[in-house]
Parts: structure tokens; sequence; C-alpha cells
């Protein structure tokens, strides 16, 4: 339904088996300045309704076949039906019958014999209302709009595509609990080396998505610009100026971000990492053993001056680094949670590319439900046997 201005002629329904009641009320609306369609039966009516636009409608309630309480509830469940006001109209004068429609969904009752002040004003009132929710409606829509065109946006911020590396599996996930997310994930190359990123603005939402775009853009351009031979100082680079940045211009907005950046050599599989409070990355070696990638500095943005400390590992021939944010863990019920004890159960059973180790872990998570509590990321690297 597309509404009607409050200058226009609304456009009403009668339904009445009775065809001297109908064109009664008929002649009373039209002298209210509307345009007035008749219909003689239920069946006739739901035809009329799903043929055109109607403003509201006047509901006898007893008549042959389809009475009126059952094209209301056939109404009420119709999404295309649904929204269209409807005041019932019954000479049965009973409080029950009353109580009836309005549970059903009618917005109002009027009895017969018609009173032409309370016909006027009850028409009128349920008309003001399917303007009220007409207008809020077509807000909700143009917010929605608003809100898909950002996902797309968003969503060009995240890599088109995750590297091939010869002996190198990568693959990601991200899934986002509304339209636009605080979560993002990124794959680029830093001098000979590739940089992994998995990060999660604080808050949800709006807001938290155009931080994401903010911090994502500035350590993907510190990373990128003049980076140093080593990867230790290109890190630590990065982590400090980007936090800075943050504190410094956008201190007000108390946003923050938690990330894992890491520099990864291909052809040695060291790993050089900073964890600025984020949740520790899992490396899982060939042999059995999980290690915890744990903090190595405070959150990005929190005060200006922070230092990050640098972490190394190795991944070898059969690891895995699964790197994640808490949306992951937090999934689930507080008497069955997901946890990290979720992921290290499906990294114990992982068989072949990562891809298939993630969509475990989605399964997993989408098991408790279709709804997710807060934006799930994972970007994933394991290392090929050797030959």
């Amino acid at each position: 339904m597309n509404g009607f201005a409050p200058d226009a002629p609304a456009r009403l329904l009668v339904v009445d088996d009775v065809p001297a009641n109908c064109e009664l009320l008929a002649r009373r609306l039209k002298r209210l300045g509307h345009e007035v369609a008749i219909a003689e039966d239920g069946i006739r009516a739901l035809e009329s309704l799903r043929g055109g636009e109607f403003d509201l409608v006047l509901l006898d309630i007893t008549m042959p076949g389809m009475d009126g309480y059952q094209v209301l509830e056939t109404m009420k469940t119709d999404e295309a039906l649904r929204h269209v006001p409807v005041v019932m109209v019954s000479a049965i004068d009973e409080s029950e019958s009353v109580v009836r429609c309005l549970e059903l969904g009618a917005d109002d009752y009027l009895p017969k014999p018609f009173d032409p002040a309370v016909l006027r004003a009850r028409v009128e009132s349920s008309l003001a209302r399917k303007r009220l929710r007409d207008a809020e409606r077509r807000q909700l829509q143009a917010i929605a709009r608003e809100l898909e065109i950002g996902r797309r946006i968003q969503s060009g911020f995240l890599p088109e595509s995750l590297p091939r590396l010869d002996g190198w599996d990568i693959g990601a996930r991200f899934l986002p609990a509304r339209q636009v997310a605080g979560d993002f994930y990124d794959v680029f190359p830093v001098g000979d080396g590739i940089a992994l990123v998995v990060a999660d603005v604080c808050d949800k939402g709006v807001g938290a998505a155009l931080y994401m775009a903010l911090f994502r853009s500035l350590i993907r351009a510190i990373a990128t610009q003049q980076p140093d031979a080593d990867a230790h100082a290109t890190l630590a680079r990065t982590a400090r100026a980007t936090s800075d940045y943050i504190a410094t211009v956008h201190g007000s907005s108390n946003m923050f971000a938690t990330a894992f950046v890491a520099v990864l050599d291909p052809r040695s599989g060291e790993l050089a990492y900073v964890n600025a409070g984020h949740d520790a990355p899992l490396h899982a070696r060939a042999g059995g053993a999980v290690e915890r990638l744990g903090t190595t500095g405070p959150a990005l943005g929190i005060l200006p001056g922070q230092r990050f400390g640098i972490g190394a590992t190795r991944i070898e021939p059969g690891d895995l680094l699964l790197a994640f944010t808490d949306g992951v863990t937090d999934a689930g019920t507080p008497a069955a949670p997901f946890g990290e004890a979720g992921i290290l159960a499906r990294i114990a059973q992982r068989q072949g590319a990562v891809d298939g180790l993630l969509d475990q872990v989605v399964a997993g998570i989408e098991a408790f439900g279709d709804e997710l509590p807060d934006d799930v990321t994972m970007l994933a690297i394991g290392r090929a046997v050797a030959a």
C-alpha cells in the first residue's frame, strides 16, 4: 500500500450481503468525500482487496458463506492485506462480538443502525491511524533502502577474492548480524609477505560499520605505505599509527576496535603479529597441539601513545591458523554456548581444505537459530604438507 495524502479522497470498501445496507452506507461515505466500492459477500470482498488498493474496509459480520470474522482473519494473515484497517459493522450489540473482532485485528466497531456522527468519527479516526502507519512504513522502507546501500558499499571493503599461494590454503567467512557490521577481515600483500587482518569494532549497527571502514582503510594504507624490510617494524608502526589516529581525531566518539594483524612470509611460514585486545587466534599444529596467539597490546583507538608488542610463530606444513571475532565464541545459549570448545571440536575433525572447516563452524553456529546475536567473521590459513 502506498497510502494516501491527508487531503486526498480515501478509497473505501463496503462489504454487506444486504444491497440496501450497502447503498445507504455508500451514500453516506460519499457525502464525506470518499470513493466507495461495494462487495456483496466475503469472497468478493477478498477478490476486490487483492485486485486493488483500499484505505479502509467496512465489513459486516453476519453474511452467508464466509462471514465477517472469516474475512477479517484471512486479511490479517495475508501479508499484502494485513495493513488495511477494518471497521466491523453489525446489528449484533454484544460485548463478546466486539472483543472477538478486536482480538482478530479489527480497528474499530460500528453498530447498526448508523449514526452519521459516529460513522464519520470512526471512519476518520481509522483513516488517520492508517495515514500514520503508512508514513511509518514509508520511513522504514527508506531506512531499509539506505541500509541496503550501506551493506553493498561495506561489502566492497572486503576482499573480492583471496590470494592463491603455492602450498597455502586461505578461506574466510563473514556473516553480519544486521544489514551492516562492525567486523571485517582483510588479506593483502605487504612487501614480500601477506598481511592477514581480522577486527571487530565495538558496538553494532551503522556507527560500528562507519568505523569499520575507517579502521580497515587506516590499517591497509599504513601497512602498505613504504613497508619496512622487517615485518615486526611494519606491524608496530601500523598498530601505533592506526590507534593514535582514532584516539586523537575521533576520541570523543569513544570507538575502538580489537584486531589481529599479522604478516606471513609464505616461503618460510614465519608469522609476525599484533593482537590488539582480540580473541586469541588458534594455531593448530599438525600433531594435534593447539596454541593461542594471545594479546600483545590494547585495543586500537582507546588512548593515544599506546605501544604494541609483536608476537611470532611459525606455521609448519600441516598446520592451521584460525582467527575469528567474538561473534563465533559468543554464539549459542548460556546453557549450551558454542565457545572456543565448538571451534576446537571442528578443528580436531578437519579434513581437506580450510573452507570445509569454516563451513562446519558456520553450521554449528546456525544450529542455534537463524538470528545471529553478533557479527561472525573468520579467516583461516592452512599450510599444505609437502608431497
